[in-house]
């Protein structure tokens, strides 16, 4: 395991990146800071991050196609940092495989329980030893090594997506609230109709993945009015 968790910042607004890089680095997180998208994106691609704070204003290439590249490449957590209250924003970034957002002007230790919270989840995944494939029809789990296949095609998934397929499927059939999910998978403290929206969409974006007919699930179902379920 590495001594120090890296983080990658990628904002043009130098006294945001460098709040955001002092108290990261009081929590010894290794910082490297990128002011334009394009290098940040080819920064983010060359070197191997724990996680990504990613602007979506940027010079020469925007947040959103940033992520977008990213994703085509790696599964690192990808956190969105924007000022725009735009929730289309929100919801794209999501879309375009991002984890988690946090709206500009947020509390730096908001932004540091994101960063633990993700990177702990990863940490977790990474040091499971244990050989644990779940198997629902054609739909298959591996635990162990973070792979989702469907009659026997590999699946592209993001961590935060994997995270909330495999918490629902090792307890299916059991219906979680929006709140229980963001606790529990997000382990977020704080949880506001923004963070709710992060769980559906992550589920409609498991549902096009997984799903033969997405509007007409079969493993992730919608209990109205309450949330979420995996149905074996």
């Amino acid at each position: 395991m590495k001594d120090k968790v890296c983080v990658l910042i990628i904002e043009d607004e130098k006294n945001i990146s460098d709040i955001l890089k002092f108290n990261l680095v009081k929590e010894n997180y290794e910082v490297t800071q990128r002011f334009d998208g394009k290098e940040g994106l080819d920064t983010a691609l060359e070197k191997d991050f724990d996680i990504v704070l990613l602007d979506i204003m940027l010079p020469s290439m925007d947040g959103f196609e940033i992520c977008k590249k990213i994703r085509e490449h790696k599964t690192v957590p990808i956190i969105m940092l924007t000022a725009k209250e735009e929730e289309v924003d929100k919801i794209l970034g999501l879309e375009l495989g991002a984890d988690d957002y946090i709206t500009k002007p947020f509390s730096t230790r908001e932004v540091i329980a994101r960063v633990k919270a993700n990177v702990r989840r990863v940490e977790m995944l990474n040091t499971n030893t244990s050989s644990e494939i779940l198997k629902f029809r054609d739909l298959e789990i591996d635990v162990t090594k973070y792979v989702v296949s469907k009659a026997g095609q590999e699946i592209k998934i993001t961590f935060r997506e994997f995270e909330l397929l495999k918490y629902l499927a090792q307890h299916k059939e059991q219906v979680f609230s929006r709140e229980q999910l963001l606790t529990t998978v997000w382990e977020y403290d704080y949880i506001g109709v923004d963070s709710e929206r992060t769980v559906d969409v992550t589920v409609r974006r498991l549902r096009e993945k997984i799903e033969k007919d997405p509007s007409n699930p079969e493993f992730i179902m919608t209990k109205r009015g309450v949330g979420y379920y995996f149905k074996s």
